[in-house]
């Protein structure tokens, strides 16, 4: 074989390894809502639960870098913004603030592409209960496409104020 063929070789098979990756990850864009006519997610997560730790309504922006979640938490009357989150798909640490009943409140997390899931850890500071003192708590949230038009999000919540870890599952229909 000639150089310039082997060279040839070398960039297809780059280029087909960089198309394989980049198909392998989902593409989560769109404006999500829990179906209304159950009031439920699937597997039970109802809108008064904690659920996705999102809402019943999202929206998800989605490039190369950056996987951005929207949604409306506050009242019309509390004159607030809908809470956005950007989370980096490369892994990297991200931090997002948002202002609570306690102040701003500092949310670390990362994200790992678990085959076709994307998996988003983050960590957060709440007062004990008990001893009214700051504990770091985590968030685990598991994205995934069911279909093109459904996306399941597992979220597991680590324990808290002596409770139990607990996991719920919330599917939202694309709107």
């Amino acid at each position: 074989m000639t150089f310039r063929f082997k060279k040839m070789l070398a960039v297809l098979a780059v280029l087909v390894v960089t198309s394989a990756n980049a198909q392998t990850n989902p593409d989560f864009s769109g404006r999500w809502v829990i179906p209304a006519e159950s009031g439920r997610g699937a597997r039970g997560a109802t809108r008064g639960s904690p659920g996705s730790g999102w809402g019943s309504e999202i929206t998800i922006a989605q490039d190369a870098k950056n996987l951005t979640v929207e949604y409306v938490f506050f009242g019309p009357g509390d004159l607030q913004p809908p809470l956005k989150f950007v989370y980096a798909l490369d892994g990297s640490e991200t931090k997002n603030r948002v202002m609570m009943g306690r102040g701003i409140e500092e949310r670390v997390s990362k994200t790992a592409w678990d085959g076709n899931k994307l998996v988003i850890t983050t960590f957060f500071a709440l007062p004990d209960p008990v001893t009214g003192r700051s504990i770091t708590t985590d968030l685990k949230q598991v994205l995934s496409l069911e279909t093109p038009t459904s996306l399941l999000v597992e979220t597991t919540r680590s324990a808290y104020g002596g409770g139990a870890a607990t996991t719920t599952k919330t599917t939202y229909t694309k709107m």
